[in-house]
């Protein structure tokens, strides 16, 4: 029966995600396209680093991009690779942020050859259709069954959104409404407006990450957030926050310069060494990202334009510093591991899986003083939950295959998570004028999934809620 949806990645894990919806038996688009990541990621030898495209595509007419982080768009290059040729429609902001996003993901899995990247950003910019939110498109599928999407803010990065998907099928006067959620974000995320729930939907294709938990609210997360700065300006030791280069950097320091904007004098009256604390941004990636967020003001939320308008620069403040160059960056591991200087380091990867911050937990974990603080979802089998697992028993985690103490403070604030987390999720259903048929949940741990399915049955006794299956 059509349509009907196939799950090639994040059906019963939190990334790869990849959906197929199928229109008929001629024609089918992808939602998002994400790589693997964790214990998520097939093994090596099912194919280079275990990524490749699995499934046929030559029936696929377009992609269509709900967000720019990795594990939704990370797998586009090996799908281009394997002769996709299709329009790859998003949102306005996407379609800026996406070349940065897979020109790094090409550099990391392909090549780092400059003509090569070049012809790859030239064929992904042809390929890239920018579609306003809030306007329908009409997708060309070349068969009788047709096929138009929306675009509506999800409240996790900026510009993110979740997709309606208006399928008319062929000789039915009727159509049918499939809503893929995307990343949904939470209320009062930093930069950008709440996700507001569809009028309607026939089939929903929910994530349910934080499916099992509640989030601390704004003033509790940026409470937590001052008491680990407290920490860090008595003993004069560093906090390491791994975080994704787009989305959650950006809102950090938004929420960072909030704070040094209300409590400097506070600071300075208790004698504490405020002055010295330096905010850095280690990640290219994310320089460049912040660049963006600032040309996308726009898109802003009003709370974020009204801080512009009083003459701050939420993105741009006097305490931070941004470290480009691989030299400069190992300079700075080198320097605070021998000097004691309150300082917050911001660096990729979210889960500690690669990146930047493998060297500064290497080189820091060992120390009493050092604080690692976790603001984001830290994926089974990756380094980041092994360390917030283990790392408040003083136990140990394995980087690059060598054992490291841990005997660094470890921290979890929630509450600066991009996502929804269960009452958000109920409450997206329960706001529709007219709710689906069916629920499917993915983008979720096994746990996440069975407590929000319970959660939604309770809320709305008629809805039909399956935990979705990846296609074998």
């Amino acid at each position: 029966m059509y349509p009907h949806v196939l799950h090639h990645g994040a059906a019963n894990g939190v990334t790869g995600s990849c959906h197929e919806l199928c229109l008929d038996d001629k024609a089918a688009v992808l939602i998002d396209c994400g790589l693997f990541q964790g214990n998520d990621a097939p093994r090596e030898d099912a194919g280079q680093n275990g990524q490749e495209i699995d499934f046929p595509i030559g029936h696929i007419r377009a992609l269509v991009v709900t967000h720019v982080h990795i594990d939704h768009v990370g797998r586009i290059p090996h799908l281009l690779a394997a002769g996709f040729e299709g329009p790859i429609l998003c949102t306005e902001p996407s379609a800026l942020l996406l070349p940065l996003v897979l020109e790094d993901a090409v550099k990391v899995g392909f090549t780092r050859d400059r003509r090569l990247l070049e012809r790859f950003a030239q064929r992904l910019k042809r390929q890239i259709v920018a579609v306003p939110c809030g306007q329908w498109a009409e997708v060309h599928t070349g068969s009788a069954s047709t096929l138009t999407v929306r675009f509506r803010p999800a409240g996790h990065i900026l510009g993110s959104a979740y997709v309606e998907c208006q399928v008319q099928p062929e000789g039915e006067s009727a159509t049918v409404r499939v809503v893929f959620s995307g990343d949904l974000g939470a209320p009062y995320t930093p930069l950008l407006p709440a996700p507001k729930a569809p009028d309607r939907a026939d089939i929903l294709i929910l994530e349910s990450t934080y499916g099992d938990r509640l989030h601390d609210d704004r003033r509790e997360r940026r409470g937590r957030l001052k008491e680990v700065i407290d920490l860090a300006l008595r003993d004069r030791g560093v906090i390491l926050v791994p975080a994704f280069s787009i989305g959650r950097t950006q809102e950090l320091l938004y929420e960072l310069e909030e704070l040094i904007h209300r409590h400097r004098q506070d600071y300075v009256a208790r004698g504490l060494p405020w002055e010295e604390l330096e905010i850095i941004v280690d990640s290219p990636l994310a320089s460049r990202f912040t660049e963006a967020y600032r040309q996308l003001k726009p898109y802003w939320d009003q709370e974020a334009k009204k801080r512009l308008s009083q003459g701050r620069h939420p993105l741009c403040f006097e305490q931070l510093t941004t470290v480009d160059s691989h030299e400069d960056h190992l300079h700075t591991v080198a320097y605070l591991k021998k000097n004691a200087r309150p300082c917050i380091v911001i660096a990729a990867s979210g889960m500690c899986a690669g990146g930047r911050i493998v060297n500064y937990l290497k080189a820091l974990l060992a120390d009493e003083r050092t604080d690692v603080l976790f603001v984001g979802y830290q994926a089974q089998g990756t380094p980041g939950r092994a360390i917030q697992q283990y790392g408040p028993n003083q136990g140990y985690v394995v980087l690059d295959g060598q054992r490291y103490d841990i005997r660094a403070r470890v921290h979890t604030i929630s509450g600066y998570s991009a996502h929804a987390d269960q009452s958000n999720l109920v409450r997206f259903v329960r706001g529709m004028r007219r709710h689906p048929r069916e629920v499917v949940l993915v983008h979720g741990d096994g746990p996440a999934r069975q407590a929000l399915k319970e959660k939604l049955q309770e809320a709305v006794p008629s809805l039909q809620v399956r935990l979705g299956q990846t296609k074998s």
